[in-house]
């Protein structure tokens, strides 16, 4: 699930009341300009519909308008106000035909109304007016242009303009919070930058004020890390020593029993347990290893420059009476390569891949050692003249205690495993393929 961004967040929590302050402002700033236009012409319509009202006579029981003004209410200008007068039926008593007949509903005494008159929409005010000859119908038009369209423009060109300033005060806010929240990146991009083994607290002062309480917690937690390590390191020490110290004891004493003339009638059983006591000692170490290749376990002042070609030589030589005594040919290939780790790491997992080659490779097979650079890279291989592994089985061998079908002695599956494991500590990558004329197996690992 992909989480919320901050900075999207606060655009759209500003973008949302900024849009309706926008056309809030666009609709009230629409009203004041129509609304004194409205009010004026109102008021003219109705001024000149009391004039005409105080205009109506009644002679004959027909409705006239007075023509002597004299003492009365005067029109508007003609050119501003056109009116007729109509019966209750509709009939046009006096004044303009054009101007239409305005229903009005019997508790209605005044309506205002848009009509359309020459083809142009103009305001106009119908009254109802009660005389003695019956109801009079008085509908006066207001002829000044109103100021609606105008209005219309100015609200539309308001909008757009506010709109506009909207636009660029969120780009500018997005553009505020990027830059506000460089901090934050460069945090972030500190710890991505950080190997598991780096535990260094984070300055404090080098962030600001709002994410320092963050700051101050991932410290905290940095330093129960270390401390967890620390008891980590301690413990598997303690448990090398009090492993391998028995465990080399009995090694001794049952080798010294083994030559006494007394134990030959026993000699095959002291045989089974002391080749059982050497795979004791054997996965004692290789838990130990691959608890010590934990990222957690291995802190940086551990590391120091180390020569490949030196460890490889080192290893080989260890390894040389046991290749001697299997009728293996152990050869080593090294040129000079320095990478930075380890010693006691480089070792094992180099004791690992040699002990796996051994194991696998049949009596007159070979198993070659080689350490060099490629493209400026430092590189270690093992190869070695046994059965292989299947390409099937290639990802697999990696997996702790997977052990190939029909394979030879009494493995524990874990050398691979921690190669692996050391192998992925110091960013190096690990491809198992063929060895020479697609016989045996070529481990090789490629260092950062």
């Amino acid at each position: 699930m992909m989480s919320s961004s901050i900075s999207r967040q606060l655009v759209i929590w500003l973008a949302v009341p900024l849009t309706l302050l926008a056309l809030g402002g666009a609709l009230v700033h629409y009203f004041n300009s129509v609304a004194p236009g409205v009010i004026s012409s109102d008021r003219r319509l109705k001024d000149a519909a009391n004039a005409l009202m105080a205009r109506v006579l009644i002679k004959e029981g027909q409705v006239t308008l007075d023509d002597n003004p004299a003492g009365r209410i005067g029109l508007p200008a003609p050119g501003s106000v056109r009116y007729a007068l109509r019966d209750a039926e509709g009939r046009l008593l006096a004044g303009d035909a054009d101007i239409p007949v305005v229903p009005l509903g019997s508790e209605t005494s005044q309506l205002v109304a848009i009509s359309q008159i020459d083809h142009q929409s103009l305001r106009t005010l119908t009254t109802r007016y009660d005389t003695r000859a019956g109801v009079v119908l008085i509908t006066v038009a207001d002829m000044r242009p109103a100021n609606e369209p105008a209005a219309r423009f100015g609200f539309m060109s308001t909008l757009l303009w506010d709109f506009v300033q909207l636009d660029l005060t969120l780009v500018l806010v997005w553009v505020g919070i990027q830059l506000g929240l460089r901090p934050v990146r460069r945090l972030r991009d500190d710890i991505a930058e950080r190997s598991p083994m780096d535990l260094r607290p984070i300055v404090e002062s080098s962030v600001p004020r709002e994410i320092a309480p963050v700051v101050v917690t991932l410290n905290r937690l940095f330093t129960l890390l270390r401390t967890a390590v620390q008891s980590q390191q301690q413990f598997i020490a303690d448990t090398a020593h009090q492993l391998r110290t028995p465990i080399t004891g009995m090694q001794a004493q049952l080798d010294l029993l083994a030559a006494e003339p007394a134990a030959r009638p026993i000699k095959d059983r002291l045989s089974t347990l002391q080749e059982g006591i050497r795979q004791l000692a054997h996965s004692a170490n290789q838990l130990l290893t691959l608890a010590r290749a934990d990222p957690a376990a291995n802190l940086p002042a551990k590391n120091q420059s180390v020569a490949l070609n030196t460890i490889v030589a080192e290893v080989a030589a260890k390894f040389f009476d046991r290749a001697l005594a299997s009728n293996i040919d152990l050869g080593v290939e090294a040129a000079s390569a320095s990478i930075l780790a380890d010693p006691s790491l480089l070792d094992d997992l180099v004791s690992n891949l040699v002990d796996n080659a051994l194991k696998y490779t049949p009596a007159g097979g070979s198993v070659t050692l080689s350490v060099g650079t490629n493209q400026g890279k430092p590189y270690l291989a093992v190869e070695d003249s046994g059965p292989g592994i299947p390409e099937a089985d290639r990802q697999r061998v990696r997996q702790r205690y997977y052990r190939l079908p029909n394979s030879p002695g009494h493995g524990s599956g874990l050398g691979l495993a921690i190669v692996d494991k050391i192998a992925r500590l110091y960013g190096a990558s690990m491809t198992i393929e063929s060895g020479a004329g697609g016989r045996g197996t070529r481990v090789m690992l490629q260092f950062p």
